[in-house]
């Protein structure tokens, strides 16, 4: 198995070679989206996005406003692990791979309702 996966605990969820990471923050209430993609074992943002500014949400220098939304491209090394916490007090993560969205408790089913989850790159079969 390649690509990116979905963990927390045992439970693993393959997304695919490139996932869109969407949240809702949790004080602005605005969507913000980070694309990943598995380059060389691990993950490179490609591009982000955030519908408006407030709260810790400023585009960088260089953003473009498309349609409403700020678009970049964090200047960020490659990443070996993003930790992500699910909690009921925020609504979930939703992940998009391969044009299907869900949300983490969808990909991940016995999520417990608080965890620390994390994207990584798939460990390859033997």
């Amino acid at each position: 198995m390649s690509g990116i996966c979905l963990i927390a605990g045992l439970l693993i969820a393959p997304l695919g070679e490139a996932i869109t990471l969407r949240w809702t923050h949790s004080v602005q209430k605005t969507v913000w989206e980070e694309d990943y993609r598995l380059q060389g074992g691990a993950l490179e943002l490609t591009e982000a996005r955030v519908s408006s500014t407030g709260a810790g949400m400023e585009p960088p220098a260089g953003a473009l406003l498309r349609e409403g939304t700020w678009h970049y491209k964090p200047s960020l090394p490659l990443l070996p692990v993003i930790a992500l916490r699910h909690s009921p007090y925020v609504a979930p993560y939703i992940l998009c791979s391969r044009e299907q969205c869900k949300t983490v408790v969808e990909w991940l089913p016995s999520l417990p309702e608080n965890v620390v989850m994390e994207l990584v790159p798939c460990a390859p079969q033997q």
